[in-house]
Protein backbone atom coordinates (compact mmCIF):
# COMPACT_ATOMS: atom_id res chain seq x y z
CA UNK A 1 0.00 0.00 0.00
CA UNK A 2 1.20 3.53 -0.77
CA UNK A 3 -0.84 5.03 2.10
CA UNK A 4 -2.08 3.08 5.11
CA UNK A 5 -3.99 4.79 7.92
CA UNK A 6 -4.95 2.75 11.00
CA UNK A 7 -7.22 4.00 13.77
CA UNK A 8 -5.93 7.57 13.93
CA UNK A 9 -7.52 10.17 16.18
CA UNK A 10 -6.67 13.81 16.75
CA UNK A 11 -8.07 16.36 19.20
CA UNK A 12 -7.59 20.09 19.66
CA UNK A 13 -8.09 20.74 23.37
CA UNK A 14 -11.49 19.11 23.99
CA UNK A 15 -12.60 19.08 20.33
CA UNK A 16 -12.23 15.76 18.48
CA UNK A 17 -11.15 16.52 14.90
CA UNK A 18 -10.52 12.92 13.76
CA UNK A 19 -12.19 9.94 15.37
CA UNK A 20 -10.58 6.52 14.83
CA UNK A 21 -10.12 6.82 11.05
CA UNK A 22 -8.76 3.93 8.99
CA UNK A 23 -8.26 3.52 5.22
CA UNK A 24 -5.61 2.50 2.72
CA UNK A 25 -4.75 3.59 -0.82
CA UNK A 26 -3.10 1.30 -3.33
CA UNK A 27 -0.35 2.35 -5.70
CA UNK A 28 -1.79 4.03 -8.79
CA UNK A 29 -5.13 5.06 -7.26
CA UNK A 30 -6.48 8.60 -7.47
CA UNK A 31 -8.64 9.10 -4.39
CA UNK A 32 -10.79 12.11 -3.59
CA UNK A 33 -11.30 13.22 0.01
CA UNK A 34 -14.65 14.99 0.44
CA UNK A 35 -16.30 16.53 3.47
CA UNK A 36 -18.16 19.65 4.62
CA UNK A 37 -16.32 22.48 6.35
CA UNK A 38 -15.01 21.35 9.73
CA UNK A 39 -15.18 17.65 8.82
CA UNK A 40 -11.47 17.06 9.54
CA UNK A 41 -10.02 17.13 6.00
CA UNK A 42 -7.35 19.72 6.78
CA UNK A 43 -6.31 17.93 9.96
CA UNK A 44 -5.97 14.66 8.05
CA UNK A 45 -3.87 16.31 5.34
CA UNK A 46 -1.59 17.88 7.95
CA UNK A 47 -1.07 14.47 9.57
CA UNK A 48 -0.32 12.80 6.22
CA UNK A 49 2.29 15.44 5.45
CA UNK A 50 3.74 15.09 9.00
CA UNK A 51 2.95 18.70 9.94
CA UNK A 52 0.89 17.24 12.82
CA UNK A 53 1.15 13.95 14.69
CA UNK A 54 -1.94 11.88 15.52
CA UNK A 55 -2.87 11.43 19.17
CA UNK A 56 -3.17 7.71 18.49
CA UNK A 57 -3.04 5.28 15.59
CA UNK A 58 -0.47 4.80 12.83
CA UNK A 59 0.24 6.40 9.46
CA UNK A 60 2.42 4.66 6.88
CA UNK A 61 3.31 6.32 3.57
CA UNK A 62 5.62 4.42 1.22
CA UNK A 63 6.28 2.11 4.21
CA UNK A 64 7.59 5.02 6.31
CA UNK A 65 6.00 5.88 9.66
CA UNK A 66 4.73 9.44 10.04
CA UNK A 67 5.58 9.28 13.75
CA UNK A 68 9.12 7.87 13.64
CA UNK A 69 10.25 8.66 10.07
CA UNK A 70 8.70 12.05 9.17
CA UNK A 71 11.70 13.25 7.12
CA UNK A 72 11.63 10.10 5.00
CA UNK A 73 7.96 10.76 4.24
CA UNK A 74 8.66 14.39 3.33
CA UNK A 75 11.36 13.25 0.93
CA UNK A 76 9.09 10.65 -0.69
CA UNK A 77 5.90 12.66 -1.30
CA UNK A 78 4.89 15.64 -3.37
CA UNK A 79 2.59 18.14 -1.67
CA UNK A 80 0.51 20.98 -3.06
CA UNK A 81 -1.07 22.88 -0.15
CA UNK A 82 -4.33 24.78 -0.45
CA UNK A 83 -2.59 28.16 -0.25
CA UNK A 84 0.26 27.61 -2.68
CA UNK A 85 3.28 29.25 -0.92
CA UNK A 86 5.29 30.58 -3.87
CA UNK A 87 8.13 33.12 -3.76
CA UNK A 88 6.57 35.79 -5.97
CA UNK A 89 9.84 37.67 -6.54
CA UNK A 90 11.51 34.61 -8.11
CA UNK A 91 11.37 33.45 -11.72
CA UNK A 92 9.63 30.17 -12.62
CA UNK A 93 12.78 28.25 -13.60
CA UNK A 94 14.72 29.80 -10.71
CA UNK A 95 12.05 28.70 -8.24
CA UNK A 96 12.08 25.11 -9.54
CA UNK A 97 15.89 25.05 -9.27
CA UNK A 98 15.50 26.19 -5.68
CA UNK A 99 13.00 23.37 -4.95
CA UNK A 100 15.25 20.84 -6.71
CA UNK A 101 18.14 21.98 -4.52
CA UNK A 102 16.07 21.44 -1.35
CA UNK A 103 15.18 17.89 -2.45
CA UNK A 104 18.77 17.31 -3.73
CA UNK A 105 17.36 16.41 -7.13
CA UNK A 106 19.39 16.32 -10.34
CA UNK A 107 18.87 19.64 -12.17
CA UNK A 108 18.15 17.61 -15.34
CA UNK A 109 14.70 16.91 -13.86
CA UNK A 110 13.69 20.57 -14.11
CA UNK A 111 13.15 20.96 -17.86
CA UNK A 112 11.00 17.81 -18.26
CA UNK A 113 8.77 18.96 -15.37
CA UNK A 114 8.48 22.45 -16.90
CA UNK A 115 7.40 20.86 -20.17
CA UNK A 116 5.02 18.33 -18.57
CA UNK A 117 3.26 21.08 -16.60
CA UNK A 118 2.88 23.37 -19.60
CA UNK A 119 5.23 26.05 -18.26
CA UNK A 120 7.70 26.22 -21.17
CA UNK A 121 6.44 29.60 -22.41
CA UNK A 122 6.48 31.04 -18.89
CA UNK A 123 9.73 29.62 -17.50
CA UNK A 124 11.52 32.97 -17.64
CA UNK A 125 8.67 34.99 -16.15
CA UNK A 126 8.45 36.24 -12.59
CA UNK A 127 5.97 34.24 -10.53
CA UNK A 128 4.25 37.50 -9.57
CA UNK A 129 3.25 37.91 -13.25
CA UNK A 130 1.58 34.48 -13.51
CA UNK A 131 -2.18 33.94 -13.48
CA UNK A 132 -3.79 31.79 -10.76
CA UNK A 133 -3.91 28.85 -13.16
CA UNK A 134 -0.21 29.03 -13.97
CA UNK A 135 0.67 29.45 -10.30
CA UNK A 136 -1.20 26.20 -9.67
CA UNK A 137 0.76 24.58 -12.51
CA UNK A 138 3.96 25.79 -10.87
CA UNK A 139 2.87 24.43 -7.49
CA UNK A 140 2.17 21.07 -9.13
CA UNK A 141 5.56 21.19 -10.88
CA UNK A 142 7.24 21.81 -7.52
CA UNK A 143 5.37 18.83 -6.04
CA UNK A 144 6.52 16.64 -8.96
CA UNK A 145 10.14 17.78 -9.12
CA UNK A 146 11.44 14.95 -6.90
CA UNK A 147 9.44 12.34 -8.88
CA UNK A 148 7.52 11.21 -5.76
CA UNK A 149 5.50 8.00 -5.61
CA UNK A 150 2.69 9.78 -3.71
CA UNK A 151 1.09 13.14 -4.45
CA UNK A 152 -1.03 14.89 -1.81
CA UNK A 153 -3.08 17.76 -3.22
CA UNK A 154 -5.14 20.08 -1.02
CA UNK A 155 -7.87 21.97 -2.93
CA UNK A 156 -5.78 22.11 -6.15
CA UNK A 157 -8.52 23.68 -8.31
CA UNK A 158 -9.89 26.35 -5.96
CA UNK A 159 -10.35 29.73 -7.64
CA UNK A 160 -9.64 28.57 -11.20
CA UNK A 161 -11.71 29.54 -14.21
CA UNK A 162 -13.29 26.76 -16.36
CA UNK A 163 -10.37 26.60 -18.83
CA UNK A 164 -7.81 26.48 -16.01
CA UNK A 165 -9.87 23.77 -14.29
CA UNK A 166 -9.66 21.54 -17.35
CA UNK A 167 -5.90 22.11 -17.66
CA UNK A 168 -5.17 21.25 -14.02
CA UNK A 169 -7.51 18.23 -14.16
CA UNK A 170 -5.57 16.91 -17.16
CA UNK A 171 -2.25 17.43 -15.38
CA UNK A 172 -3.48 15.53 -12.32
CA UNK A 173 -4.89 12.69 -14.44
CA UNK A 174 -1.60 12.41 -16.33
CA UNK A 175 0.38 12.31 -13.07
CA UNK A 176 -2.04 9.66 -11.77
CA UNK A 177 -0.92 7.21 -14.47
CA UNK A 178 2.28 6.62 -12.51
CA UNK A 179 1.60 7.93 -9.01
CA UNK A 180 -0.74 7.50 -6.07
CA UNK A 181 -2.77 10.67 -5.54
CA UNK A 182 -4.89 11.82 -2.61
CA UNK A 183 -6.89 14.91 -3.51
CA UNK A 184 -8.77 16.88 -0.86
CA UNK A 185 -11.56 19.09 -2.17
CA UNK A 186 -15.06 20.35 -1.45
CA UNK A 187 -15.97 20.34 -5.16
CA UNK A 188 -17.79 17.11 -6.04
CA UNK A 189 -17.42 17.68 -9.78
CA UNK A 190 -13.64 17.56 -9.37
CA UNK A 191 -13.80 14.17 -7.69
CA UNK A 192 -16.11 12.82 -10.41
CA UNK A 193 -13.86 14.20 -13.15
CA UNK A 194 -10.50 13.07 -11.76
CA UNK A 195 -10.78 10.31 -9.17
CA UNK A 196 -11.19 6.52 -9.14
CA UNK A 197 -12.53 6.46 -5.60
CA UNK A 198 -14.02 8.81 -3.02
CA UNK A 199 -13.73 8.91 0.78
CA UNK A 200 -16.31 11.11 2.53
CA UNK A 201 -15.74 12.28 6.09
CA UNK A 202 -18.12 14.01 8.47
CA UNK A 203 -17.34 15.19 11.99
CA UNK A 204 -14.01 13.38 11.96
CA UNK A 205 -15.36 10.00 10.85
CA UNK A 206 -15.43 8.20 7.51
CA UNK A 207 -19.06 7.87 6.41
CA UNK A 208 -18.41 6.49 2.90
CA UNK A 209 -15.60 4.86 0.93
CA UNK A 210 -16.80 4.18 -2.62
CA UNK A 211 -15.36 3.22 -6.00
CA UNK A 212 -16.82 5.82 -8.36
CA UNK A 213 -17.29 3.28 -11.16
CA UNK A 214 -19.53 1.24 -8.85
CA UNK A 215 -21.45 4.36 -7.80
CA UNK A 216 -22.10 5.28 -11.44
CA UNK A 217 -23.28 1.75 -12.16
CA UNK A 218 -25.75 1.73 -9.26
CA UNK A 219 -29.32 0.94 -10.21
CA UNK A 220 -30.71 3.08 -7.41
CA UNK A 221 -32.85 6.04 -8.45
CA UNK A 222 -34.48 8.70 -6.34
CA UNK A 223 -37.84 10.15 -7.33
CA UNK A 224 -39.17 13.30 -5.72
CA UNK A 225 -42.96 13.49 -5.83
CA UNK A 226 -45.41 16.04 -4.46
CA UNK A 227 -49.06 15.11 -3.91
CA UNK A 228 -51.95 17.36 -2.98
CA UNK A 229 -52.50 15.44 0.25
CA UNK A 230 -50.41 13.68 2.90
CA UNK A 231 -49.73 9.97 2.33
CA UNK A 232 -48.66 7.43 4.92
CA UNK A 233 -45.09 6.29 4.22
CA UNK A 234 -46.09 2.64 4.55
CA UNK A 235 -48.33 2.91 1.46
CA UNK A 236 -45.42 4.15 -0.64
CA UNK A 237 -43.09 1.53 0.87
CA UNK A 238 -45.39 -1.17 -0.55
CA UNK A 239 -44.64 -0.07 -4.11
CA UNK A 240 -42.35 -2.47 -6.04
CA UNK A 241 -38.57 -2.05 -5.75
CA UNK A 242 -38.82 0.60 -3.00
CA UNK A 243 -35.73 0.87 -0.78
CA UNK A 244 -36.63 3.95 1.29
CA UNK A 245 -39.33 6.61 1.65
CA UNK A 246 -38.81 10.02 3.19
CA UNK A 247 -41.33 12.82 3.70
CA UNK A 248 -39.00 15.81 3.14
CA UNK A 249 -41.44 18.70 3.60
CA UNK A 250 -45.21 19.16 3.47
CA UNK A 251 -46.63 16.74 0.91
CA UNK A 252 -43.26 16.15 -0.81
CA UNK A 253 -41.76 12.65 -0.68
CA UNK A 254 -38.36 11.36 -1.70
CA UNK A 255 -38.60 7.70 -2.72
CA UNK A 256 -35.57 5.52 -3.47
CA UNK A 257 -36.04 2.56 -5.83
CA UNK A 258 -33.55 -0.21 -6.53
CA UNK A 259 -34.14 -0.64 -10.27
CA UNK A 260 -32.97 0.90 -13.54
CA UNK A 261 -36.59 1.08 -14.75
CA UNK A 262 -38.07 4.60 -14.65
CA UNK A 263 -40.57 4.37 -11.75
CA UNK A 264 -42.32 7.70 -12.34
CA UNK A 265 -45.13 5.89 -14.16
CA UNK A 266 -45.74 3.67 -11.12
CA UNK A 267 -46.00 6.74 -8.89
CA UNK A 268 -48.39 8.43 -11.30
CA UNK A 269 -50.57 5.28 -11.29
CA UNK A 270 -50.39 5.17 -7.47
CA UNK A 271 -51.66 8.75 -7.27
CA UNK A 272 -54.49 8.04 -9.72
CA UNK A 273 -55.57 4.85 -7.91
CA UNK A 274 -55.64 6.67 -4.55
CA UNK A 275 -57.47 9.77 -5.72
CA UNK A 276 -54.42 12.03 -5.43
CA UNK A 277 -53.13 14.76 -7.70
CA UNK A 278 -49.45 14.72 -8.67
CA UNK A 279 -48.12 18.28 -8.37
CA UNK A 280 -44.53 17.47 -9.30
CA UNK A 281 -42.58 14.35 -10.25
CA UNK A 282 -38.78 14.49 -10.67
CA UNK A 283 -36.24 11.72 -11.17
CA UNK A 284 -32.78 11.99 -9.61
CA UNK A 285 -29.80 9.71 -10.13
CA UNK A 286 -28.08 8.22 -7.11
CA UNK A 287 -24.88 10.12 -7.87
CA UNK A 288 -22.01 11.45 -5.80
CA UNK A 289 -23.85 14.69 -5.03
CA UNK A 290 -26.94 12.94 -3.67
CA UNK A 291 -24.76 10.52 -1.67
CA UNK A 292 -22.76 13.41 -0.20
CA UNK A 293 -25.89 15.34 0.79
CA UNK A 294 -27.48 12.24 2.27
CA UNK A 295 -24.43 11.41 4.39
CA UNK A 296 -23.29 14.86 5.52
CA UNK A 297 -26.39 16.95 6.11
CA UNK A 298 -27.10 17.90 9.71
Amino acid sequence: MSIEIKNISKSYDDKLALDNISFSIKKGEIVGLLGPNGAGKSTLMKILTTYLSPDKGSVLINDYSAVTQPMDIKRSIGYLPEHNPLHLDMYVREYLKYIACIYKVDKKQIEPVIQDCGLSDHANKKIDALSKGYRQRLGLAAALISNPEVLILDEPTTGLDPNQLIEIRNLIREAGKEKTILLSTHIMQEVEAICDRVIIIKQGQIVADKILKDLRASKEQIIEVEFDYRVENILLENLPKVVAVKNTVGFVYEITFNTDKDMRGSLFDFAHDNGLKTLQLNQKNKNLESLFIELTKA
